[in-house]
């Protein structure tokens, strides 16, 4: 019985955002439909065991490593020692990072030679043993907004309600660590959490919490997919949603949702064609967003240091334009650097990088997986928005960290 919910709650997720994937309808989304011809199970000599999903390997495997500019992973990499070095569990990444700490910042050389003479690559494998997986991308976006409701400032950003319950179920049995059930009391009962639907009608009715008013709600919707992003007000000063919740709803590529009923095709659901329909089909965007019944709560943060500085990601330290991703935690260590081999959105032309898995997402999930932090403003939305490509991913351990 425990096991069957360990699964259960595995498929539907644990925490974090939900990222692009499952907006753009790419597919990672995409459902297997029923296979007919296929018989109910397969003969046992056919079973396969699943394959590692480390596998040892060398630098020259690395299409690219001696091309990186690998200077400019330096300062992620110390920002990823800021998770890593405090985590006890991992006396080797102490050793490296308090090391790393102590050096200048390296020429590239010299940062390859770090990475080589202190760590190991170990190259990323699906349970099919096959090593290449689904690369998409997001970013913070920039909305407009208000402290007060008015035109055009309509749309509700919500804080997280009093009444919704985070239950971390690592904390009652230890097998379901970093599962998080979420729901509401009714009487004695814990029941599910209001949907989108739900919500955005309590939000009408003045029953939400709510932070500022933004003027489109596909914008709105896009702030939650990527989980955080910045808001200008009408003054010109700027403030950042950085995510705070979510209401344990499953989530709905509402992609997927509009590539169903022939709206557009699988290669033409990308964020950008997404809001093209919206545009020019006003009246029933309400309708096609609480198709996704899965809803995020934000908390109101000062943009501090750079212009450029990202959000801060699930280990606690900002993201790096190009030079961070989201992984699924159960696979990547968080905090890892991990070599990215993989394509530009929309192309076949390389894209080689040394990056780090500092953040995670709700449809995050796998062994080679990642998405890809972009940056700030509408480039990087347009670079996030078309990225559904396929890669291979080597992650960079001390010995002593890594599988025997």
């Amino acid at each position: 019985m425990i096991t069957a919910l360990a699964l259960l709650l595995a498929a539907c997720g644990s925490t974090g955002k939900p990222p692009l994937t499952g907006a753009s309808g790419g597919p990672g989304a995409a459902a297997c439909p029923p296979c007919p011809e296929c018989p109910a199970a397969l003969p046992a000599a056919a079973a396969k065991p699943d394959a590692k999903p480390l596998q040892a390997a060398r630098w020259s495997d690395l299409p690219g490593w001696r091309d990186d500019d690998l200077a400019a992973a330096w300062a992620p990499f110390l920002q990823s020692c800021r998770g890593l070095a405090s985590r006890a569990q991992w006396p080797q990444w102490k050793a490296v990072c308090d090391e790393a700490r102590a050096l200048a910042v390296p020429t590239a050389a010299a940062a390859r030679a770090f990475f080589e003479s202190r760590l190991q690559p170990w190259l990323l494998t699906n349970p099919d043993g096959s090593t290449r997986g689904l690369v998409t991308g997001y970013y913070e976006p920039l909305l407009r907004g208000a402290r007060t409701r008015g035109e055009p400032y309509l749309q509700p950003v919500l804080g997280v309600p009093p009444d919704l319950l985070t239950i971390d179920l690592g904390s009652v049995l230890p097998e379901l660590k970093n599962m998080r059930l979420r729901g509401r009391l009714q009487g004695n009962r814990v029941v599910p959490y209001l949907s989108r639907a739900e919500i955005g009608k309590r939000a009408n009715e003045g029953g939400e919490r709510v932070l500022l008013y933004v003027d489109d709600p596909v914008e709105l919707f896009f702030l939650q997919v990527q989980g955080s992003g910045r808001v200008q007000l009408p003054d010109g000063s700027k403030l950042r949603l950085a995510y705070a919740d979510q209401n344990g709803h499953p989530y709905q590529s509402i992609g997927r949702v509009l590539v169903d009923r022939g709206e557009m095709s699988l290669e033409q659901a990308s964020m950008q064609s997404i809001k093209q329909w919206a545009r020019a089909n006003p009246s029933r965007v309400t309708e096609l967003l609480n198709a996704n019944p899965s809803y995020v709560f934000f908390r109101e943060e000062a943009i501090r240091g750079k212009e450029g500085d990202g959000p801060n990601g699930a280990l606690g330290v900002p993201l790096t334009a190009e030079r961070s991703i989201a992984v699924d935690p159960r696979h990547v260590t968080l905090g890892a650097p991990v070599f990215l081999a993989t394509t530009q959105p929309d192309s076949a032309q390389p894209w080689r990088r040394l990056v780090m898995a500092q953040d995670t997402g709700g449809a995050i999930r796998g062994v080679v997986r990642a998405d890809l932090f972009w940056g700030f403003g509408a480039a990087a939305g347009n670079q996030a928005g078309r990225m559904k490509q396929q890669g291979q991913m080597w992650v960079l351990l001390p010995a002593g960290a890594a599988p025997p």
